[in-house]
């Protein structure tokens, strides 16, 4: 951790502009069923109110159009949630480019948050190809989004004196209150640094990546191999061991020629599965695949179902690992010493086929090994077994964790301030 963090600065007296990742999941009546990303943010914020400073704080909420006020996705709800959390009245703006007055008028030890970045398009900076569009069309239009991005950054930058981003979820994203925001904070001499999410997320990932004790087990399920191919290829330098579990192992099942029956499958992938396992055998990684598996005759919850070992009938898919990869699993976790989890066993959201992705929790919580658990799924099914404070980190942020694994670059980090 490279980066210079609140605990480096002299808070008194400043307006400090945060970025939180307070995208959370609301039901139908607006109300969060999940804070858990709201309560990862609230050591920075009691450290910046008890320094003395004003804080402004900015998020996105889903996935709006871009084009002004959607109420599902308004933050307001999350702003009224945290007055409860922290017993503090927090000010909200309705409009996050529309701020000035609300900052202004802001005092220490004060909270204003503002409505959803993402209700501009300007924060994604992306522009959009229609069949058309020419090449020369879709440049400027790309130039234009580029600018407007930059603008907005610059409006959110006049905000603070201190940018502060713990929104770990979004670091691989260059938005404009992400990364782009720090140019012109820069620019105006202002420091940019961590919050205290931010850094513990980058210490336990980088210790991972970076000098993990070794055995180092990485489990890795969820449905797709395409979306976890280059983090696959990546661990494959680091670890000791891959365990697969989910629906992209029945993917590397089919590339081994066994019978898959109608279980989710990349047809397209095959020959990139064979080669990931010649790549796992030529690196000396032991690349573990089920060995039996939870088949269901239908995709329910009410589905017949049947113990199966490699080959799944016709008619049948697999929904979870079995009970005999569950023992072979559980053995090598308490072998490692250093635990990456990315990915969930089987859909664990119905109650049959949640065995294995449970049984995975609690040999990881009994290991004594450190763990990191990243992605949505991973920390969902960990939080449904109750297991959570037996874990080492939980890492807020599945999109960010995993490429930060695969050894990118983070713009959301890389624009901090060094140390």
């Amino acid at each position: 951790m490279n980066k210079k963090t609140i605990r480096d600065i002299d808070l008194r007296g400043k307006k400090v502009i945060m970025r939180v990742d307070f995208n959370v999941p609301l039901n139908e009546a607006g109300e969060i069923t999940d804070d858990t990303r709201i309560k990862a943010a609230l050591p920075s914020i009691n450290h910046i109110l008890e320094q003395g400073a004003a804080l402004t704080l900015m998020s996105h909420l889903g996935r709006p159009k871009g084009k002004g006020y959607e109420k599902e996705f308004s933050l307001k709800p999350v702003a009224d949630y945290l007055a409860k959390l922290t017993g503090r009245c927090i000010k909200f703006s309705a409009d996050c480019m529309q701020a000035d007055a609300d900052v202004a008028a802001l005092k220490p030890g004060e909270i204003l948050m503002l409505e959803n970045t993402r209700f501009y398009k300007a924060e994604e900076g992306k522009a959009k190809k229609t069949d058309e569009m020419s090449d020369e069309e879709y440049a400027v239009k790309k130039a234009e989004m580029k600018a407007k991005k930059a603008e907005m950054a610059e409006k959110l930058a006049s905000y603070g004196e201190v940018y502060v981003n713990d929104a770990f979820g979004t670091a691989h994203r260059d938005h404009a209150s992400t990364a782009s925001i720090c140019k012109f904070m820069k620019k105006k001499g202002a420091p940019c640094v961590a919050g205290f999410l931010m850094q513990k997320e980058l210490e336990y990932l980088g210790s991972a990546v970076e000098n993990p004790q070794k055995p180092f087990l990485a489990i890795i399920g969820g449905a797709k191999v395409s979306g976890k191919l280059e983090v696959l290829q990546s661990l494959m330098k680091k670890v000791n061991t891959i365990l697969i579990g989910g629906g992209m192992a029945y993917t590397f099942l089919k590339a081994l020629g066994y019978n898959i029956g109608k279980s989710l499958c990349e047809d397209d992938l095959l020959e990139t599965a064979k080669k990931t396992l010649d790549d796992a055998k030529a690196a000396n990684v032991k690349f573990l695949l089920p060995v039996d598996n939870i088949a269901a005759d239908k995709f329910d919850a009410e589905a017949n179902t049947q113990v199966v070992c490699h080959n799944i009938p016709d008619g049948w898919m697999g929904l979870d690992i079995g009970p005999e990869t569950c023992k072979l699993y559980a053995a090598e976790i308490k072998a490692a010493k250093t635990i990456v989890w990315n990915g969930p066993m089987g859909c664990f959201e119905m109650e049959k086929f949640a065995g294995g992705t449970t049984a995975v929790c609690i040999a990881v919580a009994d290991s004594g090994a450190v763990s990191i658990i990243g992605g949505g799924d991973s920390v969902s099914a960990v939080n449904q077994s109750g297991l959570a404070d037996k874990m080492s980190h939980i890492s807020t942020g599945g999109g960010a964790s995993l490429e930060f694994l695969e050894g990118k670059e983070l713009p959301g980090c890389s624009a901090l301030d060094d140390k």
